[in-house]
């Protein structure tokens, strides 16, 4: 426990490669990443929640990494899509990698992919991610960010790799093939539920690729809210068994086919109208699956099996979460006047 601690308060200490980095005029993408992250992740919690499954190093072995900087190094690795090999490589080539997870490399090597793996085996092992996820956005709703009125309901679909060259010789038996529209897929889906005033996800659920999104709706309400809004992939959402009863207000988008058909008339101008306001709401579900895809870029699968890659999902959305809370403030705080 004692080294433990010894290695995250080593991470706090300010080398002169740290203070001449700091003074570089560009700053890349990892650096605006440790800028925000830094800025809005609750350390103290997630370490807490971690801590109770975490080795403690009795007896004569060598002792166990710091939680946090394991911790660290894992999130660095899935929010930029490396490799364990990548991060450990990343962490050597990278000031600003190094300052996150917290390595000064005059007196310490990086922990290995080896090391990195059995923490990432750790925190499947346990459903540890879910917990992160949960930590994050309990740390989100206390700064007033959930209000949970409302809940957007949407899917997107992330591919798996086709190809049968494996020591199985088939594809992962979990995927699913999907046609959206003229084009099919191989995958899986991640169905979120998102707070309809922040846009930060509350729920994540996966399935195979080819589930439709209305039969897991009811999965992806936290129970408090008043209101529900879908494309028109949810359409029929209120007459399925498992939503009767539920006291919400369904605003489900109208079918393309019909809301073609409209009249031009008051009548018809208005349930465009309607539409329309329906759609703004809903494009803050967009939001989150833009940070997985675009500044994570996590468009296909790492692992075989649903068990693993939702692991990976719920702290990908936790990350986005706060990706997208760190943004809020940052707006906020620009418009406070000085």
């Amino acid at each position: 426990m004692t080294a433990s601690i010894h290695d995250d308060a080593v991470m706090k200490q300010t080398t002169f490669s740290d203070a001449e980095f700091t003074h570089k005029k560009k700053q890349t993408r990892r650096d605006r990443f440790r800028a925000e992250i830094e800025a809005v992740t609750p350390w103290p919690a997630l370490v807490a929640a971690l801590l109770p499954y975490y080795p403690r190093g009795e007896g004569r072995g060598r002792p166990p990494v710091g939680l946090e900087r394991m911790l660290r190094m894992y999130i660095a690795q899935q929010c930029f899509g490396l490799s364990g090999e990548g991060i450990e490589d990343a962490i050597y080539d990278s000031q600003a990698i190094r300052g996150f997870v917290g390595i000064d490399l005059t007196h310490e090597s990086a922990p290995d992919a080896t090391t990195l793996l059995k923490f990432r085996r750790l925190l499947e092992k346990h459903n540890l991610t879910r917990r992160i996820f949960d930590e994050i956005n309990a740390h989100l709703g206390s700064k007033g960010l959930m209000m949970r009125e409302g809940t957007i309901v949407d899917a997107t679909l992330i591919a798996a790799p086709p190809s049968t060259k494996n020591r199985d010789e088939k594809r992962d038996p979990e995927m699913h093939q999907s046609k959206k529209g003229k084009n099919w897929f191989f995958g899986m889906k991640a169905h979120i539920g998102v707070d309809a005033k922040s846009g930060l996800a509350h729920t994540l659920v996966t399935t195979a690729g080819n589930v439709s999104d209305v039969t897991q709706t009811h999965n992806l309400l936290h129970g408090d809210e008043k209101m529900v809004f879908g494309d028109a992939g949810y359409q029929g959402a209120d007459k399925r068994p498992e939503n009767a009863g539920k006291a919400v207000t369904w605003h489900i988008a109208m079918k393309r086919s019909v809301r073609k058909a409209l009249k031009r008339n008051p009548l018809g101008r208005a349930k465009e109208k309607l539409e329309k306001a329906k759609a703004s709401v809903r494009a803050k579900v967009e939001h989150p699956f833009h940070v997985l895809k675009n500044l994570f870029r996590h468009r296909k699968t790492r692992y075989r099996g649903l068990a693993k890659n939702t692991a990976q999902l719920h702290t990908l959305f936790a990350f986005a979460n706060l990706v997208l809370a760190g943004q809020t403030f940052g707006s906020a705080r620009a418009r406070t006047p000085s």
